[in-house]
């Protein structure tokens, strides 16, 4: 599999990322097949989060990485802290980030953290307390790199002005049929329609500006929490257009729209949540896919855009 480099943090990391939130509906046994054959693809990227499966995704993931012959250096692992659902709050507090990741790296067993994000922004977070944090928790060795996620780009000028280490990587929601993120420098200035609007800040620029890696996630869904397009009827341009594309490069439908986003030269990586080991091989096919610059626009305009 290809890699990249993220500035001022990992190198030589995978393009695409297996994504462990479903890890705790499998056994110890079936989650190591998963690991498996995630490094055998050439992937070396997981993501978890503290609420995923309340904690049981990380504690799953270190149950399955014992029973395999797998070495912790070679694999990046990365979590997510900053939601607290029991409480109904977001919390950015330089003492729940450092608690958060103490807890991570004891259900996960292992010494450091390759990235930690913070996750969703808290409306009341103050700069200086996450400065702290990741001051400590830099010090302390337990937090080798720092980034965000779903934050805007001047939510980030906020935390830079602070924060001593690098952002280098925003995990944003991305696919085919909610690309906002590119959408809006399409429609600017355009009031017919809804496209138009600015959700985020800019994000796709500022971060390609300023040399931070963007994650996409959900790069199968429509909507927030729609489910898939992939076959869905609901969206019969798309899926012709997929199953073309699909033909001629020999892959899946779920690979083609994969490879649509790793064909932007911003160098994302994608997040692939799938615990099925066939859905990885497929979906990792994306990598060997070079779409060209047709048939990138061809998808764009099937998923319900128009050039204007």
């Amino acid at each position: 599999m290809q890699t990249i480099n993220i500035c001022q943090g990992p190198q030589n990391v995978s393009r695409l990322i297996l994504g462990c939130m479903r890890m705790p509906a499998l056994s110890r046994e079936t989650a190591a097949e998963m690991i498996r054959t995630a490094v055998d693809l050439g992937i070396n990227y997981f993501d978890h989060a503290t609420v995923y499966g309340a904690g049981e995704a990380e504690r799953r993931f270190a149950e399955a990485f014992a029973l395999t012959d797998l070495k912790r250096e070679d694999l990046i692992i990365q979590s997510k802290c900053g939601i607290l659902p029991a409480e109904k709050i977001f919390d950015w507090r330089k003492d729940s980030i450092i608690e958060s990741v103490d807890q991570i790296l004891q259900r996960l067993q292992t010494e450091y953290l390759d990235v930690l994000l913070l996750h969703r922004p808290d409306l009341l977070f103050d700069p200086e307390q996450v400065a702290a944090a990741f001051d400590q928790l830099e010090a302390s060795g337990k937090v080798r790199t720092f980034g965000i996620s779903n934050t805007m780009p001047m939510q980030i000028e906020l935390l830079k002005k602070y924060v001593r280490q690098p952002l280098k990587i925003n995990q944003l929601q991305l696919s085919l049929e909610q690309s906002q993120l590119i959408d809006q420098d399409l429609y600017m200035n355009n009031k017919t329609t809804e496209l138009s609007v600015m959700r985020d800040g800019g994000a796709l620029c500022y971060c390609r500006l300023h040399d931070i890696t963007i994650q996409a996630w959900s790069p199968l869904q429509h909507g927030m929490f729609g489910g898939m397009f992939i076959d869905n009827p609901d969206f019969p341009e798309l899926n012709e257009a997929l199953a073309d594309l699909a033909d001629k490069y020999n892959a899946t439908k779920a690979a083609i729209a994969i490879a649509w986003i790793l064909r932007h030269p911003a160098k994302m990586q994608v997040i692939a949540g799938t615990m099925n080991p066939v859905h990885l091989k497929e979906m990792a096919e994306a990598d060997r896919i070079d779409l060209t610059h047709e048939e990138w626009y061809r998808l764009y305009l099937a998923s319900g855009k128009f050039l204007p």
